[in-house]
């Protein structure tokens, strides 16, 4: 930040670009770089760290570096110059474009980030970990299946609304109707905040392996895994919206 003394703005890199856990490396490296953004540590028309210095930073390999790169520059928050002062420096705010940001699309929507994510968080897992704890029945199984078949081959414009019957029907194979219908309420809660982001072609792929592993403990009645699958599928997506709205 121009003004800023050098050891602070070095202090805010060292927090910012820290290694990153493993289990949601895209996301929670997209979420970083817009940290760094969103608080100036690297302001518009500054650099980001070279590839290679960020990336071990990060703790990530450089292909899920590139990748969440990319994802900002179709988002427009960073473009690429190639040439000897070439990198990747940082746009201003998208939201001075035309078109409304995804920060003044989630406040319009009146939804507190942090509730919506911890009222999910306690459902779904939970959830998760009952439907493993039960004795399936066939149909039951061949449903779950199906509907995790529909979510992992969809079209990307229909992929909101295949996840949400995928983990719909998790909530359904625990037997309580009223805890299914309280993660349809707070699922509504998400996927308003969910449509103020871009669909990250990345993520989705990334979500659909961690579906299958839920699904999979599920079928397999292993309600620790279940457990433990959902919590890091959930948190993958609480990256990505902490990065982009808060």
């Amino acid at each position: 930040m121009p003004g800023e003394p050098l050891v602070l703005r070095d202090r805010a890199e060292e927090a910012l670009f820290r290694a990153v856990r493993a289990g949601n490396a895209f996301e929670e490296t997209v979420e970083r770089l817009l940290q760094a953004i969103r608080l100036g540590v690297v302001a518009p028309g500054e650099r980001l760290p070279a590839e290679r210095e960020l990336a071990a930073r990060l703790g990530v390999s450089r292909v899920t570096l590139r990748e969440a790169i990319r994802a900002l520059q179709e988002s427009g928050y960073v473009e690429s110059r190639r040439g000897r002062y070439g990198g990747t420096f940082v746009n201003a705010e998208p939201a001075r474009s035309s078109r409304k940001g995804p920060r003044r699309i989630a406040r319009e929507l009146g939804v507190d980030l942090h509730d919506a994510l911890t009222h999910r968080h306690v459902l779904e897992v939970g959830a998760a970990e009952q439907a493993a704890s039960r004795e399936l029945g066939e149909a039951e199984r061949a449903h779950l299946v199906s509907r995790l078949g529909e979510a992992g081959d969809c079209a990307l414009r229909h992929y909101r609304r295949m996840d949400s019957r995928l983990h719909l029907a998790i909530a359904e194979l625990t037997g309580s109707a009223s805890l299914t219908s309280a993660i349809a309420d707070v699922r509504m809660r998400i996927n308003a905040l969910l449509d103020a982001i871009p669909l990250l072609e990345r993520n989705i792929e990334h979500s659909n392996e961690q579906h299958e592993a839920v699904v999979r403990a599920v079928l397999d009645g292993d309600a620790q895994k279940a457990r433990v699958a959902m919590a890091e599928h959930l948190e993958g997506t609480a990256a990505l919206l902490r990065g982009f709205l808060s």
